[in-house]
């Protein structure tokens, strides 16, 4: 069920809701499919007996309308893939954020200027002081990796037990060696969540319009740190990856990690659609 708060202007939606609002505010009646969805808008009073959209939900529509930049934020973990990201307007920015198990995303109006600090916010970055390692790149397989991930579960809670079964599982695979290989078992014991930012605009390529796409893929890895994931390169396509395909992480530290995702975000002069960055304001 849809809600909002309106002393911040932050909304409880489904992506079923954020259709119908789309539908009405280019003044179209939404099909039978979001009937259920327009009345459950109408109950709470974001959209009235006739259609109107409530004042409230200016900054999100104007936002919605005419994106300038749209951010998407995967995260998987022991829940599975949640979807966060932000929608950059003209005149407002505007984050969501998904929740395990839950249909509705928390849309909230955010300061341009705290658009990087929410972006790390949502990937949970955290200081990583103490993580050391020997190995600061590995090079492996998509392979490798699907063989190590396939046993993770079969020590039954006993970390030397599951250690084994990766290693064995990584030497059958034939890649990584040592003392990569060690590493990588233990990176994968560790893994706390993968991430990936991707960043999306209407720029130009060679002097021709075109869409722009920038993307960053990190490993959690908890008490061993970030990994950047260089290879497979994002964005991936579509059956573009197998079990072939390269796997290679590289040890980031998260002030890196924090200038790496200040640069997907687009500079003024590369947008098309506004006369003013939002970002750089």
């Amino acid at each position: 069920m849809p809600s909002y708060d309106s002393s911040r202007a932050r909304f409880r939606l489904a992506d079923r809701h954020v259709a119908v609002l789309a539908h009405l505010l280019d003044g179209e009646t939404p099909p039978e499919e979001l009937w259920e969805s327009l009345v459950e808008l109408q109950r709470i009073g974001l959209v009235g007996e006739e259609g109107e959209l409530a004042p409230i939900l200016r900054g999100l529509l104007s936002a919605l309308a005419a994106p300038l930049v749209l951010v998407a934020v995967e995260v998987t973990g022991e829940h599975g893939t949640i979807n966060h990201g932000v929608v950059v307007g003209q005149e407002s920015v505007v984050a969501h954020e998904g929740w395990p198990g839950d249909e509705e995303a928390e849309y909230t109006p955010i300061a341009p200027h705290s658009l990087v600090w929410e972006l790390a916010r949502m990937v949970n970055l955290q200081a990583d002081d103490q993580a050391n390692s020997d190995v600061s790149r590995i090079e492996t397989t998509m392979g490798a990796l699907d063989a190590a991930l396939s046993v993770l579960d079969q020590g039954q809670g006993d970390e030397a037990a599951t250690r084994d079964l990766i290693l064995k599982a990584l030497i059958e695979s034939g890649t990584p060696t040592e003392p990569e290989l060690g590493e990588f078992a233990e990176l994968v014991m560790a893994l706390n969540a993968t991430w990936r930012i991707s960043t999306a605009w209407d720029g130009r390529h060679e002097g021709q319009r075109a869409a722009m796409i920038r993307a960053l893929a990190v490993w959690d890895c908890g008490p061993r740190g970030y990994w950047v994931r260089e290879k497979p390169e994002e964005p991936i396509l579509e059956g573009q990856v197998g079990p072939e395909s390269v796997l290679r992480l590289v040890r980031t530290r998260n002030g890196k990690i924090w200038e790496k995702i200040t640069d997907l975000l687009p500079d003024k002069e590369e947008l098309i659609g506004g006369e003013e960055n939002p970002i750089d304001a």
